[in-house]
């Protein structure tokens, strides 16, 4: 394979493990839980070497990052529900701050689009620790279909890390992508250069 085709073979393995996880939730296979995490595992780690492949190799295109946000989208949407089908009780219990989480992602997404006509791949720190937190979260659920202190951290740094992307695209006067913080788009803002981390943000 070429070298260069590596990341977005990582991309779109991710497509591939996020409707695995659906199938076999849908199906109720025997070992669901223990295929569904290495499933989800395998897709954390596409989800951090692909784009650290990417830049390694000189191929990290806006249209890569474009693509590796919105299959990220896909992936944990399949997850989620994926684990609504496997614990439908602790989505029922949880109701009201997934409720929330939901309509504050599509919120951004939904600011972001209206601005700029593009989604959000921002990749920003805060997005990619509260990613980190989901697939703690995640976890924990497929095997025991509970949650308390993980999902509470995850709903709070989700509501700060969802409000942080939204006010970076407020702030920022062009679509760009892969911005850490939102000090960072204010530099941009200013007409400053940033500093991104070379193994990390670009």
């Amino acid at each position: 394979m070429n070298l260069s085709k590596v990341p977005i073979a990582l991309i779109y393995s991710r497509l591939l493990f996020g409707f695995a996880i659906l199938v076999i939730s849908f199906i109720d296979l025997d070992g669901y839980a223990i295929i569904a995490c290495v499933l989800i595992t395998l897709g954390l780690l596409s989800d951090i070497f692909d784009g650290i492949i990417a830049r390694k190799l000189h191929v990290s295109t806006e249209k890569l990052r474009r693509l590796d946000s919105t299959v990220d989208q896909i992936f944990y949407l399949c997850i989620v529900l994926a684990s609504y089908i496997h614990c439908p009780d602790f989505f029922k219990n949880q109701k009201m701050e997934i409720g929330i989480i939901l309509a504050i992602e599509a919120l951004a997404y939904f600011v972001c689009f209206v601005k700029f006509k593009k989604e959000i791949a921002f990749h920003s720190i805060g997005a990619k620790i509260w990613s980190l937190f989901l697939f703690a979260l995640l976890i924990q659920i497929t095997f025991t279909c509970s949650s308390n202190m993980i999902f509470q951290l995850v709903f709070w740094i989700g509501i700060i890390t969802r409000l942080e992307i939204i006010a970076i695209t407020l702030i920022l006067k062009n679509w760009t992508n892969d911005i850490p913080t939102l000090y960072h788009a204010l530099q941009l803002r200013k007409g400053k250069d940033i500093k991104r981390n070379k193994l990390f943000n670009g």
